[in-house]
């Protein structure tokens, strides 16, 4: 294949999730023989173990085919290179769809034939759009008896502005149309530019770590050769480094003489140090230049949701911050910083992507590094304007300013695109008043569906707006997001006070409009959860200076009389005016001791 890239064909499959990118990816890699049957499993491009248990695709997935086309025309006679990047399709790892659209030539938009286009569709084809790749349309799942086939091709049809007869259709259960799918594959997309550049040129579109080979990185080639103990560097980092190996995917790294130009594959570079390899770097040749900018293009990934994770023993804190450090070798996705309580002790802030990427790290965690984590609820970042002219971004409820310091605060914004049933759209307005959503524009989708575009605080989107339109919709509705800037926010921190002491690890930020249901609900969860103290306890939430929230936790009762047998009665009312007293001293001096436990039942969401 050196200096021929006429028979490589590299390309993506996108779509909304569940829609069977995997199961169709599978039936690929069966028909060209890539992997033997005895090695076949359902989702073998899905090689975590959260993506088998939970059936979507997290991490994007390379692989290598080769098929021999027996057309009858000019394409016809000699094998094909399919380079496939199988992709996820949750909204959280766009990031991961745009960059493996940068290594690629083509897309297959898959469209599930049971369930249509959804909000999720829109998003990829967009990205698909912008990176200028020529896209094939298809259904997938057309062999389900609840496939509305007909119907789901004019809807892409007109998406798309093509002729119906165009959408192919595909069963990644039965491999029926996978074979016209592999034609339409080597007709339609075009094949790698020839290059008459000799240096290596090769795109960092994914990187991987290992405990022995150190940063492997995935790389498309857009020029030049690599081959094993080439002197190689990153041009952006600067790094020089010895390719100790170079090989493709197939999906399993298998080493290779010389990875050519137009080819996917990647190089194990030995680094065993955090931050030299980034995406959107290139690898070139050491003898050429290095220090130029890489190619642009990618989404940068942006963290958009924080919690802080402490480890349940502080004897792990060592092992949470090396668990870290090693997750972000394979997900440079997230961010992360030390930080200290009082009261939980050392643990980091985290920045996440979203709310299922904030799962699924948590998870990997406690899995792969046996670690038992305290999470905190996750917010947002606000950027704070002060009275004295600073500006701050805050992540933490703990450090936003009060009230009278604030100006005036920003935070982020996004625009939802949701498609649903036009017979849910009156469910579905009330919710967004709740959760502070716009409606600003809907446009008839297919039949009898509408597209829905809001505009919503972020802070809003995590307050379980998801889920509660899933309910109202009776789970017809789907949803996809992207950012649209900062507006200023109606928001306010809301303290908690234990016997008339402020609890700094039970603040929160609020919407003013919610505060009095915020404060009632935080007090009401701390009355069931605060052990009953020797002196009745005041429990209050504080919100713009003022206590809008307050219950009373009664004191344990002893009886004092109990070890007295007989004798006057006066004796006994002695005792008990005297126990009176000492419990009002106590109320008005006492201090609370709020044990480990109950920070966690505070902490820990969905408690």
């Amino acid at each position: 294949m050196k200096g021929d890239t006429s028979r490589i064909r590299n390309f993506s499959i996108i779509a909304h999730i569940d829609h069977g990118k995997s199961t169709l990816a599978d039936r690929m890699l069966e028909k060209t023989n890539t992997v033997e049957a005895r090695k076949m499993h359902d989702q073998l491009l899905d090689q975590m173990e959260l993506e088998q248990e939970r059936g979507i695709t997290i991490k994007m997935q390379p692989v290598r085919m080769e098929y021999s086309y027996t057309g009858d025309d000019q394409f016809s006679g000699g094998k094909y290179i399919f380079n496939l990047i199988d992709t996820p399709g949750h909204i959280d790892f766009s990031y991961e769809v745009s960059r493996a659209m940068k290594a690629v030539e083509g897309a297959i938009l898959l469209v599930d034939a049971t369930q249509g286009v959804q909000a999720q569709t829109l998003t990829t084809l967009d990205m698909a759009r912008k990176a200028g790749l020529t896209i094939i349309p298809a259904l997938s799942k057309v062999d389900s008896p609840l496939a509305r086939v007909e119907d789901v091709r004019e809807e892409i049809a007109l998406l798309l502005d093509i002729d119906p007869d165009e959408i192919l259709e595909t069963s990644g259960k039965t491999g029926e149309g996978v074979e016209e799918l592999f034609a339409h594959i080597i007709r339609k997309i075009p094949s790698p530019e020839m290059s008459n550049e000799e240096r290596l040129n090769a795109l960092i579109f994914d990187f991987a770590y290992h405990d022995n080979k150190g940063v492997i990185v995935y790389v498309r080639n857009f020029s030049g050769e690599a081959t094993k103990a080439d002197e190689l560097a990153f041009k952006v980092a600067g790094r020089k480094f010895r390719a100790n190996e170079v090989g493709i995917f197939t999906p399993f790294e298998k080493e290779v003489p010389q990875l050519s130009a137009g080819e996917i594959g990647y190089i194990v570079t030995g680094i065993k140090e955090p931050g030299i390899a980034s995406v959107g770097d290139v690898i070139t040749s050491f003898k050429h230049p290095i220090g130029d900018d890489a190619i642009e293009g990618y989404e940068k990934p942006k963290s958009v949701v924080w919690a802080s994770v402490y480890p349940e023993s502080q004897d792990d804190f060592d092992l949470l911050r090396t668990a870290l450090s090693k997750l972000q070798l394979s997900d440079s996705s997230f961010t992360y910083e030390e930080e200290a309580s009082g009261v939980m002790g050392r643990g980091f802030r985290i920045g996440f992507l979203g709310m299922l990427h904030l799962e699924i790290l948590t998870e990997r965690l406690k899995r792969e590094f046996s670690l038992n984590l305290i999470l905190t609820a996750p917010s947002v970042s606000y950027r704070v304007f002060k009275k004295n002219g600073e500006e701050v971004i805050v992540h933490s409820a703990i450090h936003f300013p009060d009230h009278g310091e604030i100006e005036r605060v920003m935070e982020p914004w996004v625009r939802l695109h949701v498609i649903t049933k036009h017979e849910y759209v009156n469910a579905i307005v009330p919710l967004l008043y709740e959760h502070e959503g716009v409606l600003t524009d809907t446009k008839n989708f297919g039949e009898g569906r509408v597209e829905l575009v809001i505009e919503m605080p972020l802070r809003e989107l995590m307050r379980n707006f998801f889920d509660r339109l899933k309910s109202v919709s009776s789970g017809y509705a789907s949803i996809s997001y992207e950012f649209i800037g900062e507006r200023e926010a109606d928001v306010t921190k809301m303290e908690v006070l234990v016997a008339e002491e402020v609890v700094p690890a039970f603040s929160r930020v609020i919407s003013e409009r919610r505060m009095r249901e915020e404060a009632e609900e935080v007090v009401e969860k701390l009355y069931k959860v605060l052990p009953r103290q020797l002196f009745v306890v005041k429990i209050q939430a504080k919100v713009l200076g003022r206590i809008i929230a307050s219950k009373k936790l009664s004191a344990l009762k002893k009886d004092v009389t109990a070890k007295l047998y007989g004798g006057d009665i006066t004796r006994k009312m002695k005792l008990r005016e005297k126990q009176k007293k000492g419990k009002k001293r106590m109320s008005q001096t006492g201090k609370v001791n709020i044990s480990h436990d109950v920070f966690l039942k505070m902490m820990k969401r969905g408690d």
